[in-house]
């Protein structure tokens, strides 16, 4: 099975539909989502609906538990509480059903999927480190973890100890344990400005990440016109 992976698509249209073109012809059975589809953007309903349209299994982000009041938003920063308001604002109910039904982790096909952590995924602490990777590794059922949150892609492997890569090429090698950020579609914040997302192929056992251009400067003009603060746009420019 080939599998594409998305992560924190932040209601930025543009850098979806992007991401979606760049995947026609890969081959991929199914599509999976790590969660913030909503938060910062402001295309969350249009977001939304094209993750319900194709991923065949979604799970919830830190972004998406803001939007349904389930996390206290006074630790996000004053730009991102503005968002969060926002975008409370702009969703339907029925757009709130969905996001309640989106489950923390989910195991597929020999692997995990979770926005966070697996040790505690309800908290949404970042995987920046060795150990932090270690912590998940415990946790995990089978030899690899998808994952978002942090925005940059990066590897963590576990042989005799762990290691990182930041390689766009992947092999699961037998004997391993094997966490992967697949990066951020909508808001990079590696310095690359490009959308970023994940194939896998279980069979093969390779993941690669893959960049896609898209127009940055429209995503930005849609977050301005619709009031959202400015730097929420100028941001997507630079990938930070």
């Amino acid at each position: 099975m080939r599998y594409a992976i998305l992560a924190d698509i932040h209601a930025n249209q543009e850098a979806l539909e992007a991401v979606l073109e760049s995947i026609e012809g890969a081959g991929v059975d199914q599509y999976l989502c790590l969660g913030d589809i909503v938060g910062y953007g402001a295309r969350p309903k249009e977001c939304l609906e094209i993750i319900q349209r194709i991923s065949s299994h979604t799970v919830a982000g830190n972004h998406d538990f803001a939007a349904l009041g389930r996390i206290e938003i006074d630790n996000f920063n004053s730009y991102a509480k503005e968002a969060t308001l926002w975008t409370r604002q702009n969703l339907s109910e029925e757009d709130l059903n969905y996001l309640r039904s989106l489950p923390l982790v989910e195991h597929v096909d020999g692997f995990s999927l979770v926005h966070g952590t697996l040790y505690s995924p309800e908290l949404f602490d970042y995987i920046q480190t060795s150990y932090d990777a270690y912590l998940s590794m415990c946790q995990m059922p089978a030899d690899i973890c998808f994952l978002g949150h942090s925005h940059i892609p990066v590897t963590f492997i576990r042989r005799r100890f762990i290691t990182y890569s930041l390689e766009p090429e992947v092999d699961i090698e037998p004997g391993t344990k094997v966490l992967v950020n697949v990066g951020s579609v909508g808001q990079p914040r590696d310095n690359n400005p490009q959308a970023a997302y994940a194939i896998y192929d279980s069979e093969a056992r390779k993941v690669w990440i893959r960049r896609v251009s898209y127009d940055v400067d429209a995503a930005a003009a849609t977050i301005r016109d619709a009031g959202l603060p400015d730097i929420l746009g100028e941001r997507l420019k630079y990938g930070r």
